[in-house]
């Protein structure tokens, strides 16, 4: 997965993109060799002969390692997310890349970070992963706000996009860092919401690139009157990616938060500015681009959505608005692998902690003196 990355940012890339592509692949690759070296290190430990997950998730690890080889898991994982403070590559690989490259980056390659947590470093150990849950939801959290905080000053529409990804992937690792079944199902529609709006976004920064070659917010105004088409367009798309209801990023985002507040309601407090950012960040930048008066000579003459643009945009957008009004349908298959994995993970918290009991009560008794014997007898 790195080395087509590499080279579709390296070859094809804008001006910085050799330094974009190194920085890419040294970070998920460092990810990747500590996941590796975590897998061996289980191999080891369980005495295995296979690396089938099901047949090492039923192998007993010790506490102790199990916290090392989770936290080697969730590193790899957390990079690839990315959540915050793994996150610096995402900027520079996303503005680097091209359109195509930064869309597959967003609708696919982003996925694998969750979809690790959620697939291996979770089932394999539960138990630390429930450990580790309140530190996955503070730096979620922080990822939540900084990211919609930093995308709100950025005066280039491509990294403003590549920002928000680290604000909505931190909602994502919220619900998956809350154990409940409604916050879990909620992290997983949430990925696929992020693949759809922000893949959309992107496109449409490409196609604005592609007639002026600049991403500066500044260097637009007044494109409703010039290209309404893009326009609506544009418009739809932002308003699914801030959540409003009706789009599919309001009922990711509204999961996550309901099924959150049995974790911390503090947490889901906080992860609600990220709410309130995110129509910030991105209405600002749409009143900017799209409306008032057209002062750059240079964007009068701009033509609107070519035929190829509109079967790009327009699927994205349908797609957008049904997951927003046809959720269930979405939902109902998420629903049974996620009850299986909260399930397991709650069956290893009440044996622990019965263990933990057990060995409780087993202390005081073998401490407990043994009576002394009479004299005589």
């Amino acid at each position: 997965m790195l080395i087509p990355m590499y080279f579709l940012i390296g070859i094809w890339g804008h001006e910085r993109r050799i330094y974009a592509a190194v920085k890419f692949f040294l970070y998920t690759m460092a990810g990747s060799v500590l996941m590796l070296v975590a897998f061996l290190v289980l191999y080891k430990a369980t005495g295995s002969t296979t690396f089938d997950l099901a047949a090492l998730a039923r192998s007993p690890v010790p506490p102790a390692l199990q916290m090392w080889l989770f936290a080697a898991f969730a590193i790899a994982f957390a990079i690839k997310v990315p959540m915050f403070p793994f996150h610096t590559w995402l900027p520079d690989a996303h503005v680097e890349a091209p359109t195509a490259g930064s869309v597959i980056l967003a609708g696919v390659l982003l996925k694998m970070g969750g979809y690790g947590f959620l697939r291996l470093a979770i089932p394999l150990f539960p138990d630390a992963a429930l450990r580790f849950a309140p530190w996955i939801g503070v730096l979620a959290v922080i990822g939540i706000i900084y990211g919609a905080l930093v995308s709100l000053v950025q005066p280039d529409m491509k990294k403003l996009v590549a920002y928000s990804s680290v604000s909505h992937l931190g909602f994502v690792m919220l619900g998956i860092a809350s154990f409940t079944t409604t916050g879990v199902v909620g992290a997983v529609y949430q990925m696929l919401n992020h693949g759809i709006s922000t893949g959309a976004l992107f496109l449409c920064v490409g196609m604005l690139y592609d007639r002026r070659h600049t991403r500066l917010i500044s260097e637009f105004g007044g494109l409703k009157i010039v290209m309404p088409w893009f326009s609506a367009l544009f418009l739809g798309i932002c308003l699914s990616s801030m959540a409003v209801p009706g789009f599919n990023g309001f009922v990711g985002e509204f999961l996550i938060l309901v099924g959150s507040w049995s974790f911390s309601w503090r947490l889901v407090a906080l992860a609600s500015l990220g709410v309130i950012l995110a129509a910030a960040y991105l209405l600002w930048m749409v009143q900017r681009v799209l409306y008032g008066e057209v002062t750059n000579e240079k964007n009068r003459s701009l033509p609107d959505l070519s035929l190829r643009e509109w079967v790009v945009l327009g699927p994205l957008l349908a797609l957008a608005l049904f997951m927003g009004v046809a959720s269930p349908l979405f939902t109902r298959s998420i629903e049974p692998s996620v009850n299986a994995l909260v399930l397991k993970v709650e069956s290893q918290q009440r044996a622990t902690a019965a263990a933990a009991a057990r060995a409780a009560e087993a202390k005081p008794a073998a401490a407990a003196p043994s009576q002394p014997v009479e004299e005589g007898k």
